[in-house]
């Protein structure tokens, strides 16, 4: 599928994306993160990836494996007191 648009509407807290063929496909954010993200971390780099990257986003939660990604890509250090 052809993305034509795509893009973070804030009234929403969704990417949006318009395809070739008409299709319209709206994320909803904040449920991917409650779903897939165990931390601040790992929701910090979907957030990064929302407005830096949505056709990125996008295809990672459309064709990819977030869960996967996400443990590569962020590290949890609980703090030490």
């Amino acid at each position: 599928m052809k993305i034509l648009s795509c893009e973070f509407n804030m009234e929403t807290a969704c990417v949006e994306l318009k395809m070739a063929d008409g299709a319209i496909i709206s994320i909803d954010c904040t449920a991917v993160e409650n779903e897939i993200a165990d931390n601040m971390y790992q929701r910090s780099e979907l957030d990064y990836l929302i407005y830096n990257d949505p056709v990125g986003y996008a295809e990672l939660i459309l064709n990819g494996n977030p869960e996967t990604y996400l443990k590569t890509v962020t590290v949890n250090k609980p703090f030490d007191s």
